[in-house]
């Protein structure tokens, strides 16, 4: 495989998709190439975080020892300057994306543009990265969850209700989830290298209880949301992957072994993105 297509992490692109899916579904009437810049934000904002962790995390060492897929910069397939502008790039794609829909709609989507790209370079770059003392799944939930959802019904719909903060829910549990067994796989090299993640902070059983607890809430949520729309029931469909899931965890496998269940949680998402879209779609 390409090695910029390591690098951009491909199977984390669901985090990306889901929330554009799910908002723009829910509008009452669709303005495509909204639809589409808000996809290219959303693709491109997860891809420059991809690259620019790998960067971040590269040139402090961080990735050495660790388990998870090939990172490019630790294992020497590109220099930190060439990923680094990978990130740049990828982030300047999501900004050109992102200025247009703040043109054509408001520029309040300018500034929370703006503060998203700072948060997704603030995870693992600069002095004090956040990603370092176990912040990064709130930020995870904020912005993969309801910024991205609420922020793609509203570039469609101009207007904000419960219903759409309702549906981001399920979207940042599930993105929170991928990063939460994204940083158990890592827990004994963070733990290491000084990494503070919230895996570190607390521990494998009580991270292990987190990720279930997420898993509940995003299918109890997607449930109730049945109020907007009856045809969300049609998420119960996504139980026995759900259950699936949460018994493995439980069974307490740990290292290379979470690498699949990472991609399950992450096809999760994206079936319950699918289903909830079509149930919502109009």
């Amino acid at each position: 495989m390409n090695k910029w297509l390591i690098g951009a992490r491909i199977k984390t692109l669901p985090a990306a998709i889901s929330p554009v899916l799910i908002g723009t579904s829910y509008a009452e009437q669709i303005t495509w190439i909204n639809a589409a810049l808000a996809l290219i934000v959303a693709l491109f904002l997860q891809i420059a975080v991809n690259y620019a962790n790998d960067y971040s995390d590269g040139i402090k060492g961080t990735d050495q020892n660790r388990i998870g897929p090939i990172r490019l910069v630790a294992s020497g397939l590109a220099s930190a300057v060439a990923v680094r502008n990978a990130a740049y790039i990828s982030f300047l794609i999501a900004a050109i994306a992102g200025s247009i829909l703040s043109f054509n709609i408001s520029m309040w989507l300018f500034i929370i543009g703006g503060i998203s790209i700072l948060a997704a370079w603030g995870y693992t770059g600069g002095k004090k990265p956040y990603g370092y003392i176990g912040f990064g799944e709130l930020s995870v939930f904020v912005f993969f969850g309801l910024v991205a959802t609420i922020g793609s019904y509203y570039i469609q719909s101009e207007e904000l209700n419960w219903q759409i903060f309702l549906l981001s829910i399920p979207v940042g549990c599930l993105s929170c989830a991928v990063l939460v067994i994204n940083n158990l796989r890592d827990l004994s090299n963070d733990k290491l290298v000084g990494k503070r993640t919230l895996a570190v902070l607390l521990g494998d059983k009580k991270t292990r209880n987190f990720y279930i607890i997420l898993l509940v809430i995003s299918q109890l949520v997607s449930i109730s949301a049945a109020v907007i729309d009856i045809k969300m029931l049609f998420t119960l469909i996504c139980i026995p992957m759900t259950v699936n899931v949460i018994k493995k965890i439980a069974t307490g496998v740990g290292g290379i072994e979470l690498i699949p269940i990472l991609g399950k949680t992450a096809r999760l998402q994206l079936l319950l993105a699918i289903i909830t879209a079509a149930a919502l779609f109009n």
